[in-house]
């Protein structure tokens, strides 16, 4: 049996939480602490107040954005 490969942006998780030291449900909290502030505010805000690169930061924003829509669907 073999593991089905991540694909989009939690692809990037591991690597997140390797490099920046938080799990990806702390940088979630984060992000949604910031609502609502529009996907670059939040991508400029996890950049600029935390040092993160912009592909980690885009990913977990664009993640977290799209988890919240589905959950309020």
């Amino acid at each position: 049996m073999t593991a089905e490969k991540i694909k989009g942006p939690a692809s990037y998780f591991p690597s997140i939480e390797k490099k920046y030291g938080r799990s990806i449900g702390d940088w979630q909290a984060l992000v949604r602490q910031r609502y609502p502030a529009r996907h670059m505010e939040l991508v400029d805000f996890l950049k600029n107040e935390h040092g993160m690169g912009h592909g980690h930061a885009n990913a977990l924003v664009a993640h977290t954005l799209a988890e919240d829509k589905r959950a309020a669907s």
